[in-house]
């Protein structure tokens, strides 16, 4: 294979999953609290085009990465919207074990839960779920403890995750990638009432997308080029002969 080919085939995987990447964040930019995946680029070398003592360097996407910082915090006016002002994440009880978010999208559910949408139960500081009385409203502290007519209903479990052992577990969910791996206590302030945004600007996003797409077209066509001088190469030999 010609050095064309290869570095025209090595730069299409490496756009095409830079485009998997960026589809993947547009599709969550309504989802409160999303963490965007970014991609880390690396060169490797070619033996196959080594030309006297150099080697040809190609393009590859070397690891997926999650963008942890904060988005915009809003304002909603739910009582049961948290969001968090800092590192950190809320614990949820699912069926595959302890799991964080930083999608404070709650409800009460009918027995009283503080739960996700999808019914998980957040957890607090004694791995316990919170409880309230359904019919009666709550407060949140900056410092995570739910308040129920002067009473306290248990303190939020909010942990420090570290994202060389935090992967991602699907529907804006992460887990501990290392089974005896324990998050920390974190820092961060409990907002009631609020919600936090996609860490990344969709038109921003948008506008890479559209670039990602216009690269991986020109060499597409640097592909079909390589292809048809190579053709061309071999008409002529066999002319010559």
């Amino acid at each position: 294979m010609d050095p064309l080919t290869i570095a025209a085939a090595s730069g299409m995987r490496a756009r095409m999953e830079s485009l998997d990447l960026l589809a993947n964040n547009l599709a969550n930019a309504s989802t409160p609290g999303y963490k965007a995946d970014r991609e880390f680029y690396g060169l490797y070398a070619s033996e196959a085009l080594r030309d006297g003592w150099s080697f040809t360097t190609l393009p590859v996407i070397e690891s997926h990465w999650t963008d942890f910082a904060q988005g915009t915090v809003k304002s909603t006016g739910n009582p049961t919207d948290l969001a968090l002002s800092g590192p950190g994440f809320f614990a949820v009880d699912s069926p595959e074990g302890v799991l964080y978010t930083r999608n404070g999208a709650f409800r009460v559910a009918p027995r009283g839960e503080l739960e996700t949408a999808e019914g998980y139960r957040l957890r607090g500081r004694d791995g316990r779920p919170i409880r309230v009385d359904p019919a009666l409203a709550f407060e949140v502290t900056r410092e995570g403890a739910v308040m129920q007519g002067g009473q306290l209903m248990g303190t939020l479990e909010i942990a420090a995750l570290d994202r060389a052992v935090a992967g991602k577990a699907g529907g804006n969910y992460f887990r501990l990638q290392d089974p005896n791996a324990r998050p920390g206590p974190a820092a961060a302030e409990v907002l009631q009432g609020h919600a936090e945004s996609a860490n990344f600007h969709p038109a921003e996003t948008a506008v890479r997308l559209v670039s990602v797409m216009r690269q991986f077209e020109m060499l597409q066509r640097a592909l079909v080029l390589g292809g048809e001088m190579n053709r061309r190469a071999a008409e002529e030999v066999a002319r010559v002969s």
